[in-house]
């Protein structure tokens, strides 16, 4: 009997050629792999939606200054768009940063007497305390209604503070003035001062001296790593500045990083609500490491001369003016700043406002 056997699967033979497989060196080309960051920059709406950083119009605050005795709002030459203010031209500036969604609006007046204690400081109906009774008046708490707390304005000399015969800024004599000082702002209606002297000990004095007068509820800004810059300049023909020479043995030299760590905590300690870092863009590594260990909100300042120059370099067709300034307050928000004094700060929310 002839037996039936059932074939099996054919034994395994050459394997058959499948598609050409991709050789990255083929013709110089380059095969990516799964690593394609570019995946979420490809539309606005995806960048958009990963960013890591945003700015917002309640971040900004908008530094403004009022002359005593102008007829009409006067242009500041270095600062192409910013203006010395009347009464009513700064509370116009006021709500219109209100409607704009502006978080604060920080004031510097200008007197048109000075003295060597700067008196008008501490007068009721110097020109600072009106101002902000106008725009506590005008805005209420629409804005947080601040106000410079030094006294380099005020003075015949245009130092932050008193001098001895010598002709060397006293601490200690100043402290007397800023803690006076800091009472009449908050007397005139003042959310918080801003305390931009570098003088040691002065968060502490005038915390005490709020407290005392019963102003327990206004708070503190502590300019606590403020730098001697060569970027102040146009700021000081916007306040008529009568300084000669420079305030290097008050503020921070520009060489050192790590004291402004020590400046902050001294601040932090004597009661400051919140830190400032002054100038901002030079000084983003100092901001980093000041928003990296503050126990408070911690802001910055995009100061004149950072202003000035990209309205010039934009002026000139050199930079793109809008991305330009949207792009360097997004770099100080981005190394830790929780808010940012900048002139722009009424444009810039209209701006964000349309991209929403």
């Amino acid at each position: 009997m002839t037996e039936l056997v059932t074939p099996g699967p054919a034994a395994p033979g050459p394997a058959a050629p499948g598609p050409a497989t991709a050789d990255p060196t083929a013709a110089g080309g380059y095969t990516a792999g799964r690593h394609r960051p570019r995946r979420l920059r490809r539309t606005t709406a995806m960048r958009r939606l990963v960013a890591q950083t945003r700015l917002h119009p309640a971040d900004l605050v908008l530094p403004a200054f009022v002359r005593e005795g102008l007829t009409g709002p006067r242009e500041i030459t270095s600062m192409p768009g910013v203006q010395q203010h009347t009464r009513d031209s700064l509370r116009r500036a006021a709500a219109e940063a209100a409607q704009a969604g502006v978080g604060g609006i920080m004031l510097f007046g200008i007197p048109q007497v000075r003295d060597a204690v700067g008196s008008q400081a501490t007068d009721p109906q110097g020109v600072l305390n009106v101002a902000i009774a106008d725009v506590v008046a005008e805005v209420g708490d629409a804005l947080v209604v601040q106000a410079d707390l030094c006294l380099d304005e005020f003075t015949d000399h245009g130092h932050c503070g008193v001098l001895t015969p010598a002709g060397t800024v006293d601490n200690d004599a100043t402290l007397d003035r800023y803690a006076r000082m800091a009472v009449a702002q908050a007397d005139a209606g003042a959310h918080l001062v801003g305390l931009s002297g570098m003088m040691d000990g002065q968060t502490g004095v005038v915390r005490d001296a709020l407290d005392a007068a019963g102003h327990t509820d206004v708070s503190v800004l502590a300019y606590a790593a403020k730098y001697a810059s060569a970027f102040y300049g146009p700021f000081r023909e916007a306040v008529e500045s009568q300084l000669s020479g420079d305030r290097r043995t008050y503020q921070m030299d520009a060489a050192n990083r790590r004291e402004a760590l020590r400046e902050v905590a001294i601040d932090v300690d004597e009661g400051a609500d919140v830190v400032m870092v002054k100038p901002a863009m030079s000084y983003l590594d100092v901001l980093a490491d000041v928003a990296a260990t503050s126990s408070v909100p911690v802001w910055a300042y995009q100061v004149s001369g950072e202003y000035a120059m990209i309205e010039a370099a934009a002026a000139n067709g050199w930079i793109t003016r809008r991305g330009a300034i949207t792009e360097s307050v997004l770099s100080i928000t981005r190394a830790g700043a929780d808010a940012v004094l900048t002139y722009w700060a009424t444009e810039l929310a209209g701006w964000l406002a349309e991209e929403r």
